[in-house]
């Protein structure tokens, strides 16, 4: 049972050497949030587990990751590289929301 996608932004997600932690749009650079230091440990604890996938399985940092709000309403995160699909719905309305949160920084855009 898959819902359509109804909006999807590609991101990439960099450490800087203060704690934070800088999300890109992945099509053009742009800047879509900083994360501070010490702060929204569920987004960090998701992408560090993705990051020891992707090194286990030899997949470069190259490929963005995907975070998408499909018809239903369900939102999820994909990485591109290991085709790993997250429902981030399952971790609660706290948790989803932080990712929301950067969907929403950005202009609804047609999954392509």
């Amino acid at each position: 049972d898959t819902s359509p996608v109804v909006q999807a932004l590609d991101l990439r997600f960099n450490d800087r050497r203060d704690g934070a932690v800088v999300v890109h749009d992945a099509r053009d650079g742009s800047l879509v949030a900083e994360l501070p230091p010490a702060t929204n440990g569920f987004i960090r604890g998701v992408l560090r587990s993705l990051v020891r996938e992707r090194r286990s399985q030899d997949q470069g940092e190259a490929p963005p990751f995907r975070l998408a709000r499909h018809q239903d309403g369900r939102l999820t995160l994909e990485d591109l590289a290991t085709g790993r699909l997250i429902e981030l719905k399952a971790f609660g309305p706290t948790n989803e929301g932080a990712f929301a949160a950067l969907l929403e920084r950005r202009p609804r855009i047609a999954a392509q």
